[in-house]
């Protein structure tokens, strides 16, 4: 085996390779040797063979001694991770279907004229995710002005590094306190394996439609737990989950999961997104376990009264 393939060995049994081998008999086409690329997951480096299986096709048997060069690669990102961020946060205008909305080129301005209890900031922010059609000052200028005609504070929700945040900040927002937030997802079968199944305290009910459903914990008068789920085609994306303090890690908050993701794959759905905020650590810690990787971080913005 060439030294060009040093990083290759036993230790990439299961890893992602790219390997570069001598077609032997073959002559490439400057007259001299043939060589071919493969990638695929490696399956075994034994007895001076290396078995590939390509994304397609079957596994392939490589001699050591053919190897010319070669390293492990990244695995490739699901599809799910390859969905871009604005398609990924649109998904949350299910989760509140009174929302007012009004384009602004890819910027989407939203409001909940009649919400119910607190003022959620993803029906209540400005979706300032794309190209506005407009200068972001002249775009900001536009948010003011839409929301002070709703009697709303004027809210931008960004994409944590994007031009858009820049062009904001730099137009005087500053970033909201506890508003930064990461869009999380994952295969529902994976992470319903990590739960374990439903446990029979926690009480499932439709909310608003078929598509809607709210999973509850009963308690002495409040619940101990509480969480939301709302299905978009073979997503479901749970929000508002929330325990009670003096309740928490008592595993309410998994049980609550588990039957909404029940609820969810009932009716198809494959994948689960959900927004954390990135200083709730112990929420990030149980969908860390539960394989929910980061999509992509948002930011609120707001505009300090002058």
């Amino acid at each position: 085996m060439s030294p060009q393939a040093a990083s290759l060995g036993p230790h990439v049994v299961g890893e992602r390779v790219v390997v570069r081998r001598l077609l032997r008999g073959e002559t490439g086409p400057t007259g001299g040797p043939a060589f071919t690329d493969l990638l695929g997951t490696c399956l075994s480096w034994a007895d001076g063979v290396c078995v590939v299986a390509p994304e397609a096709g079957e596994p392939v048997r490589i001699a050591l001694a053919d190897i010319v060069s070669g390293k492990p690669v990244p695995p490739r990102p699901s599809v799910r991770q390859r969905v871009p961020t604005r398609e990924a946060e649109l998904r949350g205008l299910r989760m509140f279907p009174g929302t007012l909305t009004e384009p602004l080129g890819e910027w989407l301005l939203r409001t909940d004229p009649a919400p119910v209890g607190r003022l959620y900031k993803r029906a209540n922010s400005c979706l300032a995710i794309g190209d506005p059609g407009v200068p972001v000052e002249q775009a900001a200028t536009h948010l003011l002005e839409w929301y002070a005609a709703r009697g709303r504070d004027p809210l931008a929700q960004v994409d944590a590094g994007s031009v858009s945040e820049a062009g904001l900040l730099a137009a005087g927002w500053v970033p909201l306190e506890h508003g930064a937030a990461e869009l999380r997802l994952g295969s529902v079968s994976r992470t319903r394996r990590g739960l374990g199944p439903a446990t029979g305290g926690a009480v499932v009910a439709p909310e608003s439609g078929e598509d809607r459903v709210v999973v509850v914990v009963p308690g002495e008068g409040e619940p101990l737990a509480v969480g939301r789920a709302v299905l978009d085609g073979d997503w479901v994306g749970v929000h508002d989950l929330r325990v009670r303090l003096d309740h928490r890690r008592r595993g309410l908050a998994t049980a609550v999961m588990a039957a909404l993701l029940e609820w969810g794959a009932e009716r198809g759905a494959l994948t689960v997104w959900l927004h954390v905020e990135t200083d709730n650590v112990p929420a990030r810690s149980l969908y860390d376990g539960l394989g929910l990787g980061v999509h992509h971080e948002v930011r609120y913005l707001w505009l300090p009264r002058r």
